[in-house]
């Protein structure tokens, strides 16, 4: 996983979005301007700590029931606001998953926030760290990391577009900045473009650490979830083992 990423850094079951919860038809999933105009600041700083407040309770939403079954309706409740105050802040059901998604990711460590010492001994001993931290954040932080699994997993494709292009633009978890490094120290292959070396640890990184953590994906070709620590460990070797012979440098 990317420092993190959502067993909770990623239940993805794909879901279609429900109709109920968006007002009207024919909204795209997007963020939506919390104001039209010039505002009072201090009409500003109110409309910023409710929008704050309604993604706060619609991570834990989220979270709790995964995409489908939670409710617009349910989180106003809750808000104790009209449901209808929600859709001035965000377009649809879509748009709020994805804001909650970017402020998921946003709460994860990026790899270059490894200890200095850590950082030190190179590019795989940096992710060995993060690989073998991945249990203790992950339940330190388990409404994120399920927020992360749902948007990978259990999003439509519209929304995972949306998803792929924060994750790509933003790069939450500073794997450009931890690949360049690698390459201007001498641990990573020149010879491949750096832009598919960050690819390759996002995607492989993710998976790993979702296999390690999530019950839904221990039924792959090598579970790797329940597994005994002294086994664990021993994957995570041959994980890196892997990771070095692909992209290490010759």
């Amino acid at each position: 996983m990317s420092p993190t990423e959502a067993t909770d850094r990623k239940s993805r079951t794909r879901h279609q979005p429900a109709p109920t919860d968006s007002p009207g038809t024919g909204h795209r999933p997007r963020r939506s301007s919390t104001s039209t105009g010039v505002a009072h600041p201090r009409t500003s700083d109110a409309s910023a700590r409710k929008r704050a407040r309604i993604v706060e309770v619609a991570m834990r939403h989220f979270a709790e029931r995964g995409f489908q079954d939670t409710r617009i309706a349910d989180i106003a409740d809750e808000l104790n606001i009209a449901k209808g105050s929600i859709f001035q802040y965000f377009d649809s059901k879509q748009g709020l998953f994805l804001e909650v998604f970017k402020q998921a990711v946003s709460s994860f460590p990026t790899y270059l926030d490894a200890p200095a010492d850590t950082i030190e001994k190179g590019f795989f001993a940096t992710l060995r760290y993060w690989l073998e931290k991945t249990e203790h954040m992950v339940h330190d932080d388990w409404i994120p990391y399920r927020i992360t699994l749902l948007g990978n997993y259990g999003s439509d494709l519209n929304l995972r577009r949306l998803i792929s292009r924060h994750m790509v633009t933003e790069d939450p978890y500073g794997t450009g900045a931890f690949v360049r490094r690698g390459i201007v120290r001498g641990e990573l292959r020149r010879d491949i473009d750096p832009g598919m070396i960050v690819a390759t640890i996002d995607w492989t990184m993710e998976r790993f650490q979702d296999a390690l953590l999530a019950q839904e994906f221990a039924t792959g070709l090598v579970p790797l979830y329940g597994i005994r620590r002294e086994e664990m460990a021993l994957r995570i070797d041959q994980f890196l083992k892997l990771l070095h012979g692909a992209i290490g440098a010759r």
